[in-house]
């Protein structure tokens, strides 16, 4: 594992600094050195402080807001590896900023999830690791290959140890009705579809629920949560269609613009999420959040990848 023409490396920029940290932790080897800074214009500029000449190099590197400069700050640390002879570069993108920029929608609109996977190949990554992408089809517009991880496993263990009440699974759309799906089997539970009409992005407007929430303990369940407004909306029809209590998971937490206070002043009891970004003091600070760690499930994806190990078992 740590021959001297094939050593695992792990890299981290300033997107979360502290997941990579964890992931160095249980893979028991220390964080490689890099400066990442940013000049007084915006300019970003990358050091790389050790030789990786031969070796095999992970970036650990949520493109999560920031998302410009988190992004070129894993393009530019890919580039100096690549010039520094690093044997294979794997940008770990735990979030895939732009995954919601995945199809034309509108006539003159760009692809832009697609752009990000261009941008990312041509800096000189050879792999990419990523987790809960917005879209599945997104690894399609990488022509390297793409290790797509679920944070799944992750939020069932903790709802089969927390959350023993009678539970409905909830999907706050119609597209999320797959992911859904694979925790009520797990959980041996019903689910339910809330159905909504978007009017412009980042707002929503819930129109209904179909199936049975009466009496029981909802958990809505999503990718990621931005504005908070489509999960907010939901939690509040359930309480209106009879909820006992409703319950929030979700992957990624974006929680931009309103999205503290809209959590605060809601009807979710508890929102359930990862690591994958990192949280600010404000939102710590709501005493409604909980976050689990996807450390030791990179950290073992890694360790696989590295030793050209199958990875098939992390999904069970």
């Amino acid at each position: 594992m740590t021959s001297r023409n094939n050593a695992l490396k792990i890299f981290t920029g300033n997107a979360n600094p502290a997941l990579a940290m964890e992931i160095c932790d249980y893979l028991n080897i220390p964080l490689a050195r890099a400066s990442v800074k940013k000049f007084s214009d915006g300019e970003i500029f990358v050091e790389i402080g050790e030789n990786v000449r031969g070796s095999d190099v992970f970036i650990i590197q949520p493109t999560s807001p920031p998302v410009n400069r988190n992004l070129m700050e894993l393009l530019i640390m890919t580039d100096a590896l690549r010039r520094a002879s690093a044997r294979r570069i794997t940008a770990v993108t735990a979030y895939y900023g732009y995954g919601r920029q995945d199809r034309k929608a509108a006539p003159r609109v760009p692809i832009t999830a697609k752009l990000v996977a261009d941008l990312i190949t041509t800096a000189g990554a050879r792999r990419v690791l990523a987790m809960d992408l917005h879209a599945g089809q997104i690894q399609g517009f990488f022509n390297i290959p793409v290790d797509h991880l679920y944070a799944a496993p992750t939020l069932y263990k903790y709802l089969k140890e927390n959350i023993a009440e009678d539970i409905v699974m909830v999907s706050p759309d119609a597209g999320g009705v797959e992911r859904v799906r694979y925790l009520a089997n797990k959980l041996h539970t019903t689910i339910a579809i809330i159905d909504k009409r978007r009017e412009r992005p980042n707002e929503s407007k819930v129109m209904n629920v179909i199936g049975d929430v009466s009496g029981k303990t909802a958990v809505l369940l999503d990718d990621m949560i931005d504005t908070a407004g489509t999960i907010c909306h939901a939690a509040d029809t359930l309480m209106e269609k009879g909820a006992k209590k409703v319950y929030a998971c979700a992957t990624h937490a974006v929680l931009s613009g309103p999205a503290i206070d809209r959590i605060k002043d809601s009807n979710i009891e508890k929102l359930i999420v990862t690591n994958t970004i990192p949280l600010n003091e404000n939102a710590i600070n709501t005493g409604k959040i909980i976050v689990l760690s996807v450390s030791e499930v990179l950290g073992e994806a890694i360790r696989r990848i590295h030793e050209d190990d199958s990875i098939t078992l992390l999904f069970e």
